[in-house]
């Protein structure tokens, strides 16, 4: 799936549908054991914080399903689901419900 990247300010973006707007969580910067990682080999976040939610998925008899995220909550998602989008100059993600994994707790 191709990435695009849309500019935004967080107060004109609304996400359609079952869309959920994720700004992700920083990389770790270092290991466990102390190693500082260069960001050439630091990985794409999987987690991240939801900042906004559509209004749910829409069936093929007009039906809306309410979203089951919620505005806050922390999230893990598909590691190469969704769409880039530049927010007040951060990149944060626009994904559909059906490619976040889990609620972090």
């Amino acid at each position: 799936m191709a990435k695009n990247t849309v500019t935004a300010t967080k107060t004109n973006l609304k996400p359609l549908f079952d869309n959920v707007l994720v700004k992700p969580l920083e990389a770790e910067t270092k290991t466990a054991s102390g190693i500082i990682l260069p960001d050439s080999v630091k990985e794409k976040p999987q987690i991240g914080i939801i900042m906004a939610i559509g209004t749910g998925h829409v069936t093929p008899d007009g039906k809306t399903l309410p979203m089951v995220v919620k505005v806050g909550q922390k999230v893990m998602y598909k590691k190469w689901g969704g769409n880039d989008v530049k927010v007040q100059n951060e990149d944060w993600m626009l994904v559909e419900q059906k490619d976040i994994l889990a609620i972090v707790e």
